[in-house]
C-alpha cells in the first residue's frame, strides 16, 4: 500500500492463519534462544483458543508480515508478548504502532496497568519502552514451568 505521497504504507490487521508461515519465520529469527512453549507452532493456537483478539501483526504494503504483538488481559493485569519487528522494518514506526494498538484494546478492556518483560541484556529494546512511557520497576520476575 502506498499513499498520496508515494510513501510505503504499513497496516496493522488481526491475526489469520494465512501469517502463520511469516510469523513462525520472523519468530525464529527474532527469538532463537526462546523455550520451545513459545515458538509459533505452540503459542499461537493456544493465543487463538482465547479468541480474544489480542494478536496483531503488522503489513508492509505487499501484505508481508513485518511485525507482531499478542497482549493478553486477565481482568487485572495487561501483558504485551511476542512484539517483535523485521530488521528492516524497525525505525519506522511499526514497532510503536504494534504496542499502541495493543494498549488501545486492553484499554477498552478496562486495563489499567501493562507489563511485560524483556531480557536483561537487551538495552535497545529497554530504550525503546522508555520512549513509549514504560519504566524499569523494581520487582523481581519470577518463573516456574508446569
Amino acid at each position: 500500500m502506498v499513499d498520496s505521497s508515494g510513501e510505503r504504507v504499513m497496516r496493522i490487521v488481526q491475526y489469520e492463519d494465512q501469517h502463520f508461515a511469516q510469523v513462525d519465520q520472523l519468530w525464529s529469527a527474532e527469538f532463537p534462544d526462546d523455550p520451545p512453549r513459545n515458538k509459533a507452532s505452540q503459542a499461537i493456537p493456544k493465543k487463538l483458543a482465547e479468541a480474544d483478539g489480542l494478536f496483531w501483526v503488522a503489513l508492509d504494503d505487499d501484505s508481508s508480515v513485518i511485525g507482531t504483538i499478542m497482549a493478553g488481559w486477565d481482568g487485572h493485569r495487561g501483558w504485551l508478548y511476542s512484539v517483535a519487528v523485521t530488521p528492516a522494518s524497525r525505525h519506522n514506526g511499526t514497532g510503536t504502532a504494534l504496542v499502541n494498538t495493543a494498549l488501545d484494546a486492553l484499554k477498552k478492556h478496562g486495563c489499567v496497568k501493562v507489563n511485560l518483560q524483556i531480557r536483561s541484556n537487551n538495552s535497545a529494546v529497554v530504550q525503546f519502552y522508555e520512549t513509549l512511557g514504560f519504566a524499569t520497576e523494581p520487582i523481581v520476575s519470577m518463573g516456574r514451568t508446569l
